[in-house]
């Protein structure tokens, strides 16, 4: 069986000011997933545009790595984090085969749903979904995962922006610690060559 490698991104605002607000859940989903998955603590990486980065050298398939900057401007650091981790595979066709996959925030979503959509599909509006999708390559192997947080009542541009920025209750965590078993099951899919 052939593997590939998986690199892991989430996009979110920076900790700890912003840890488990509704707009960093991919964040949150990144933490909890490095239980499932069993790799390292998170560790600042510079060469990883200074993000948060889990690994384990004894299962090297995917690396996890949480981006450092606001949400509307993502783009630049998971594209120079990305280059790092093409850099470090062996071999050209480890880097052919190699995958992103992009965890982020879904509005659109009911809390603890996921939707997976391959990277050429529609931002949907997601202004840090936007940013990494004008910054990345043509042709990246991009596979975006929509973490669903749900949508207040209200259309409006204030209410929405309250609504996505607040925290997390606990039982809202401890849904995203499931939703980290479902995105595990995806990761491991994607690198058996499944998905």
């Amino acid at each position: 069986m052939s593997f590939r490698h998986i690199f892991v991104a989430s996009i979110g605002n920076p900790s700890p000011t912003y840890t488990n607000t509704l707009h960093s859940a991919g964040h949150t989903v990144l933490s909890h997933l490095r239980v499932w998955l069993h790799t390292s603590p998170f560790k600042k990486s510079r060469i990883h545009a200074s993000g948060l980065l889990s690994d384990d050298p004894r299962d090297p398939y995917w690396i996890l790595w949480q981006s450092p900057s606001l949400m509307n401007i993502s783009g630049k650091p998971v594209h120079t984090a990305w280059r790092a981790f093409l850099s470090s595979l062996a071999t050209p066709e480890e880097r052919k085969a190699a995958r992103l996959v992009l965890v982020h925030d879904e509005l659109e979503l009911p809390i603890g749903k996921i939707k997976i959509r391959q990277g050429e599909q529609s931002a949907k509006g997601h202004n840090g979904v936007k940013s990494v999708m004008a910054t990345l390559p043509k042709g990246t192997d991009l596979t975006k995962v929509g973490v669903g947080i749900g949508r207040p009542a209200s259309r409006e541009s204030n209410d929405v922006a309250a609504y996505v920025m607040r925290k997390m209750t606990e039982a809202e965590v401890d849904i995203m610690a499931d939703v980290a078993g479902q995105v595990s099951e995806v990761v491991r899919d994607m690198s058996n060559g499944v998905r």
